[in-house]
């Protein structure tokens, strides 16, 4: 039987790589993009969910949460504009998320089914980020949380969650962060010598997804290059 697995943010970058890296000979799965459906708005977790599920035949055995924002929002903008930036960051980032978890749970508990979720965290979720990015570091301490918590809720009914907190990877939306701070100097600051590639984050989300042993649950995973050794 083929594994049916959600993923999102997969249009391009770690989700696409991540969603390339299964075998359509074992798994099956709904790759959902920014096209789908705009997470900003609240209740599209729940009409995504509800399509993915008819897509896979009704079953789900599978989460990876991939979707997220990286805006900047400088702490001396207007009031209005801070406050909205940093709920639209926390919407897409880590309710969305939230929701989708919650959602899975639910299905694994009614069909008595076992489950994974796997979580795309941020290495700002240990170290923070720059001081115009409160707000993602905060989501994605967030997401480390969450996971943990629903490892420890749902261990013993056979839901396993598990985080990956990449540092930065060379997407598109970090080249231009890279190149807006000085990418020099940010690549100083990473023992390896590079940012890691989209493939590295899939290889280790597809291990969680479909190989990681029950005791792992509640693992969190870095690849960030030793920039941030925990």
């Amino acid at each position: 039987m083929k594994t049916h697995i959600l993923i999102t943010g997969a249009s391009r970058g770690i989700g696409a790589a991540i969603a390339a890296s299964f075998d359509p000979a074992t798994t099956k799965w709904v790759a959902l993009s920014s096209q789908d459906g705009d997470l900003h708005d609240p209740a599209v977790p729940a009409q995504l969910w509800a399509k993915a599920l008819a897509d896979l035949d009704g079953r789900i055995d599978v989460l990876i949460n991939n979707a997220g924002i990286f805006e900047a929002n400088p702490v001396a903008r207007p009031d209005d504009a801070w406050l909205e930036s940093w709920n639209r960051t926390m919407q897409v980032n880590l309710t969305a998320s939230a929701d989708l978890c919650r959602r899975a749970v639910l299905h694994w508990q009614e069909n008595g089914a076992s489950g994974r979720i796997v979580n795309i965290a941020s290495r700002a979720a240990h170290r923070g980020d720059s001081p115009a990015h409160w707000h993602y570091a905060a989501s994605k301490a967030g997401m480390v949380a969450m996971t943990k918590t629903i490892a420890r809720a749902y261990a013993k009914e056979g839901i396993y969650a598990f985080a990956i907190c990449p540092g930065f990877t060379m997407t598109g939306m970090a080249e231009d962060y890279l190149e807006s701070r000085g990418g020099d100097k940010l690549l100083a600051d990473i023992p390896l010598g590079k940012v890691a590639d989209p493939d590295e984050v899939a290889i280790m989300a597809k291990f969680c997804a479909l190989e990681a042993p029950p005791s792992m649950t509640g693992a969190i995973l870095d690849v960030n290059g030793a920039s941030y050794v925990r």
